[in-house]
């Protein structure tokens, strides 16, 4: 069984498809069958991510390491079965097609609530969150007090999770290994991110998720997308003297694969 990574929130900007393509390039460079689906029809943005790989490849003549993309097929109104959703039906079609001849599938959901990012997370074996450093992305997670302390209750995107989570168990499944990515981190704004990381701290123990860093704010995410490149396709470009930022998020990228901690995985690059 491939394990499947569902990177999700519901709430855009937040980085969700730049995490998706590097975790995905970091595993196939490190020799792991991994396939993608990206399940947010209008934008598509990690579909596009890729395609812009593949044509910079063709053009340069270039063979780097690429997880292979799979877009959901159309549906088959007679292989439904009496009361199936259609959304369901595709999504299940497309995972089980990959499957057997990959060791990952890593799923990148909308920034929003619809039913295909609902039946995702329910699949996921480790669940991404990324997340703003940010008490209005905090908001996501959890309602929290005036004093910036007081975790008042979960939020709907907590809650969507905690249904998942409760179909899995029924399933006979795996709990999800839920990490929060702390993203976008500044470098400046001390007070805000200690209190970020006192909130997150709180609210991981009561809901059950794992806190990770993630990328901090860097102008070479956005210049690598027409390209279809990440941090670590540069050396291959022969770009060797690497500048400070760019040393820094690849090792904020090498650290945040440590700490999903999948499963045969040894962080190596």
């Amino acid at each position: 069984m491939a394990h499947i990574i569902v990177v999700g929130n519901e709430k855009g900007g937040a980085g969700k498809s730049t995490v998706s393509m590097h975790v995905a390039t970091a595993l196939a460079r490190m020799g792991h069958r991994v396939g993608t689906l990206d399940l947010d029809l209008r934008q598509q943005t990690l579909a596009r991510y890729l395609a812009n790989r593949r044509r910079y490849m063709q053009a340069e003549g270039l063979d780097l390491p690429t997880p292979s993309h799979t877009a959901l097929p159309p549906v088959d109104q007679a292989a439904l079965q009496p009361g199936e959703n259609a959304s369901d039906h595709r999504l299940s079609a497309a995972v089980a097609s990959m499957e057997p001849d990959r060791d990952f599938i890593l799923i990148d959901c909308p920034g929003s609530h619809t039913r295909l990012s609902q039946v995702a997370h329910s699949l996921a074996d480790t669940l991404i969150t990324p997340l703003n450093d940010s008490f209005v992305d905090f908001d996501l997670l959890a309602r929290i007090g005036t004093d910036a302390e007081t975790i008042e209750g979960p939020s709907v995107y907590s809650e969507m999770v905690w249904s998942a989570r409760q179909l899995r168990a029924q399933a006979g499944l795996k709990p999800i290994d839920w990490v929060v990515v702390r993203n976008r981190l500044g470098a400046q704004n001390m007070v805000n991110k200690e209190r970020m990381e006192k909130a997150i701290a709180a609210l991981a123990r009561r809901i059950g998720f794992r806190s990770a860093p993630g990328f901090g704010e860097r102008v070479i995410f956005r210049e690598l997308f027409p390209r279809g490149l990440t941090l670590l396709d540069l050396r291959d470009l022969g770009v060797t003297n690497l500048n400070i930022s760019n040393v820094a998020a690849r090792q904020e990228l090498r650290d945040l694969m440590k700490a999903l901690n999948l499963p045969g995985v040894s962080v190596e690059f």
